[in-house]
Order: structure tokens, then sequence, then C-alpha cells
């Protein structure tokens, strides 16, 4: 019982001189031990570090997570050890609905039949949405929450160790100050000089082997960069991979749906033909061009002469007024011969012919002609 209470006084006196040198060090009324340039800089890289890893963290969550809601729900369920349950994804929940609705128009029905190539294709979309979600979670925030939850506590704590080091260190010198300048009034002060001179160097050990155990954390921030790089790139790849899938899926559908517009024309619940699509950049860095297939069906009240000089090309000539100047956006390659294949950034003379689609202009490019998306040209005036 004397012992708990001997200690908690201790500690409240430590606690104390703390606080008094702390205060009067914000007050300017005592002097303050500097740390070197070295350390400061380590410090405050590591500050940054935590910094730009919690703001990297919280919005790639956003990213895979956009509904708030969600988000906090998946936090209570870490923070309580259980497994988070799986949730439909916005594509998934899409293609059911466009699968029900197809069910009910007809599956036979032009429409219906849309419907569920649709539909299967969101399918696919979704399912590689949450395999991403999946690998970006394990392999990139993982590693940053790790960091944040162990390294970093374990650096925070250390630090504040060496701050109450530093703070005794600097109140000992306080102290033996004092004494010194009351030995020089009065011999008899010269135990308490002793006194402040023994407990200084012993605030002085103790702090310097702080000082040591802090920085050696402090130097392996740089280790938690290199493995958050890794995992950078390892983010960068599932990212890749999850766009190349999608562009896949989309020029699958792309083409499904190319093959039986023809049934549209002359429909009353039929649309426009499918416009050709730029690619996404991601998967024009890492997919080699596949043709987008055009849609020539038979124009529905325009001569037929009309329509067979639209899918003959190369045997129309340029009216004399209307032509435009035209700068290729996209690599494009022609589906067939009566297409003009196409290379980012060069200028080609377009223009177009009375029934064609709108959506397709004829390309001049020296003597080469042939039919061009519109949605890869920028034109010119």
């Amino acid at each position: 019982m004397d012992f708990n209470v001997k200690k908690l006084a201790s500690d409240a006196g430590v606690f104390f001189s703390r606080a008094m040198q702390f205060t009067e060090e914000k007050l300017g009324q005592a002097e303050k031990t500097e740390l070197d340039a070295h350390f400061e800089n380590l410090l405050a890289r590591a500050d940054c570090t935590k910094n730009w890893t919690e703001k990297i963290l919280r919005q790639t969550e956003v990213l895979l997570q956009p509904n708030p809601s969600a988000r906090v729900e998946e936090f209570l369920y870490e923070k309580l050890d259980r497994k988070v349950p799986s949730r439909v994804t916005n594509g998934e929940l899409l293609a059911q609905y466009m699968t029900e609705a197809a069910n009910d128009f007809g599956p036979g029905t032009p429409y219906g039949k849309t419907l569920i190539k649709v539909g299967e294709t969101q399918r696919r979309l979704g399912a590689a949405e949450r395999d991403f979600i999946h690998s970006a979670s394990l392999n990139f925030l993982t590693p940053l929450r790790n960091f944040l939850e162990g390294d970093w506590r374990t650096i925070s704590k250390e630090r504040r160790i060496l701050q109450n080091r530093r703070l005794d260190l600097d109140a000992c010198k306080a102290r033996l100050k004092k004494a010194k300048a009351a030995e020089a009034k009065a011999a008899l002060w010269s135990d308490e000089v002793e006194k402040a001179e023994h407990e200084l160097r012993l605030t002085q050990t103790e702090f310097d082997r702080q000082a040591e155990v802090t920085r050696l954390l402090l130097e392996g921030i740089s280790s938690t960069h290199v493995n958050h790089l890794r995992c950078l790139h390892e983010f960068v790849e599932s990212q890749t991979n999850y766009y190349a899938q999608c562009y896949q899926y989309m020029l699958d559908l792309q083409k499904q749906l190319g093959r039986f517009s023809g049934t549209f024309v002359g429909n009353t619940e039929s649309t426009s033909p499918p416009a050709a699509t730029s690619p996404p950049a991601v998967a024009a860095a890492t997919l080699p061009a596949v043709p987008t297939i055009p849609v020539v069906p038979t124009i529905v009240g325009v001569p037929n002469t009309v329509a067979e000089s639209v899918l003959n090309p190369n045997e129309v000539k340029p009216p004399a007024s209307g032509t435009r100047k035209a700068r290729v956006l996209y690599d494009y390659e022609a589906a067939d011969s009566t297409e003009l294949a196409l290379l980012a950034d060069e200028m080609i003379t377009v223009y177009s012919l009375p029934g064609m689609d709108p959506d397709w202009l004829i390309g001049e490019r020296g003597n080469q002609k042939g039919k061009v998306p519109v949605t890869y040209l920028e034109l010119l005036s």
C-alpha cells in the first residue's frame, strides 16, 4: 500500500515537472534541447508519409466503394473481426433488372434479345469489378492500413517517450543551473549541485538511448516506401486488368449487337445503329486494336443506288463542295475493304454523302478512300 502511494506521488511529481518545463518552453522562459538536422528531417519525412498514406487510403476506399454507408458497414465488420458479407455490385444488379425486363417484354423480341445480351455483359462487368475490388483491397489497402495501425503507432509511441525524456533532460539542466547559482552564494548547496549533476547524467543517458531507438524506427520509413511502391505496382496491374476486361467485354457485346442489328430496320422500337466508340486510354495502351464492327443496313427511304454507293466508297466521287479536314484522334483498323484504316494524329479529308449513316463519313488520304467513324475524328473548320 505504501509502495503504491509512493509510486503515485513520484509519477505525479514527474508529470508536474514535465508540464512545468513544457509550459516554460512555450513561454520562452526555459531552454530546449534541439535535435540534430538529420533527426528533424526524419521526423518531417515520417509525418509526411503518415499524412499522405491516410489520404491515399481514404480516397482509394472511396474509389472502390463510393457508398459511404457501405464503407461504414465494412469498417465496423473489420473492427469486430467478422467477415464482410458479400454485396451485389451495381453491374450485377443492372444485369438482373435487364434479364427480368427481357422476360416481361418477350425474350424473342429484338428488344428482349438485346436486353439479355447487354444484361449478360453487365453481369460480367460486375463480376470483374468484384474481383478488382478484392484484389485492390488485399494488395494495396491492407498494407497501407497495416502501416498506419502498426508501424506508425509504434513510431508515435516512441516519439512520445522521446519527448518525455527530453523534457526530463531539460528540467534537470534547469535544476543544475539553479543549484550552481545558489552554490555561488552559499557553500551549503554543494550537495544539491552534485545531486543535480547525477540526475542530469542519468537523464542524458536515457534520452540518448531513446533517441537512438526512435531514429532507427524513423529510418525504417524508407523500407515502408519500398513496400508501398511494390503494392502500388500491384494496384496498377489489377486496375489495368480490370479495365482491359471491361473493354474486351464491351467489344464482344458490340460485335454481337452488330450481327443482328439489321433486324431493327423498319421496327418501330429500333434505335440507330451503334456508333463506333473510342477505346479507353488504358485499353489503347494494353490491348491490340480490335476493329469496331460497323452496321450498314439497308437505308429506309433512300434509293438502293445511294446505299450501294455507301457500301462502295472507292467508287464514290467527292462532292464539289462540303469537304473538310479532320485530325484522327485514335488508331482505327479497317474491318473490311469499304473502310479506311486510321493512324492517330494524321490529317485526312472527309465528306458525307446523302443517305449515309450520320455516325460515319467518307475519308480520303492520298489515293486511298473509305468509310471512317466520326467518333475517331476531330473535324477542323
